[in-house]
């Protein structure tokens, strides 16, 4: 993947000397690596951070916040701070075809422990994106994690995890994120989950849109970049992770889709780069 063109983003903030709550989750460091992978592409953390806040006391530190610049940043802060400009370029230039505004969404970059807008964020449980305050949230030290211990290796593919948090924000300006929030307590888990599953898939194809427009805007794709991406996509499946933390497949359970779906709805908004044809069942909003 090819950024060397490309500037950073004014909207990313770091933050550092934040503490990590304890996490009272059972199954010790093995249980915890799975609740990472599970969580990795959760648009709505909220309930999640209520479970995890219920450990045994807090360690938070005195925080500071400041604007990442390439003197305070690290290469992989670099990176994501390019890779989110390349997605305000795309979604702008979507969204102004729609005669419609693209409010750009900020970026936080945190290790451990940080305040969100939805609550305490930990650094178990992976990226995701806050609707309550439009913001991204990326732990620096669980990328390194992802490519140490899961084999989840290229830029890309850290790339797409970005991508991924800004399809949910994408969601969350057209108004999708916002009707299924309003049906939830109308619906049971298994009918929720359902939904669910529609929305991160949706998400998935929204990263496929970006990465298709973002190279003709301005070409940064190497080969072997889409495979890195796909393989990101398959190593997060419901199916695969629930086969490696229980030993069987539970399809009532599944929140974010199979490897495969997961795969397909990237591809197809890869190879489409058409956002009207990302309706995986939950609509399209406003768009």
């Amino acid at each position: 993947m090819r950024l060397d063109d490309e500037e950073m983003s004014d909207n990313v903030e770091k933050r550092t000397g934040g503490g990590m709550r304890n996490i009272g989750i059972g199954g010790g460091i093995g249980g915890i690596i799975i609740i990472v992978l599970a969580l990795l592409f959760k648009q709505d953390p909220q309930q999640v951070m209520q479970a995890v806040q219920q450990g045994q006391g807090s360690g938070q530190g005195q925080e500071t916040a400041e604007k990442l610049t390439k003197e305070n940043a690290s290469p992989f802060e670099i990176m994501s701070a390019k890779v989110l400009r390349s997605t305000e370029r795309v979604w702008k230039q979507e969204f102004q075809q729609k005669n419609k505004n693209y409010e750009i969404p900020r970026m936080v970059s945190f290790q451990k422990g940080t305040e969100s807008g939805c609550g305490f964020a930990e650094s178990a449980m992976g990226p995701f994106y806050c609707p309550a305050d439009h913001r991204v949230y990326l732990d620096v030290s669980f990328f390194d994690e992802l490519e140490q211990q899961f084999g989840v290796k290229g830029d890309f593919a850290k790339a797409y995890v970005i991508a991924h948090e800004v399809g949910h924000h994408v969601q969350n300006l057209l108004g999708i994120s916002g009707r299924m929030q309003a049906m939830r307590s109308r619906m049971s888990e298994k009918e929720y989950n359902k939904l669910s599953v529609m929305l991160e898939l949706q998400a998935d194809f929204l990263a496929g849109v970006w990465a298709n427009q973002a190279n003709k805007i301005r070409p940064f794709l190497d080969p072997g970049d889409i495979e890195s991406g796909l393989n990101a996509a398959s190593a997060v499946g419901d199916d695969r992770l629930q086969q490696a933390s229980t030993g069987q497949v539970v399809p009532d359970a599944f929140t974010h889709g199979t490897s495969a779906q997961r795969m397909f709805w990237f591809k197809k908004g890869f190879e489409s780069g058409d956002v009207s044809q990302g309706d995986t069942g939950i609509g399209l909003g406003s768009w």
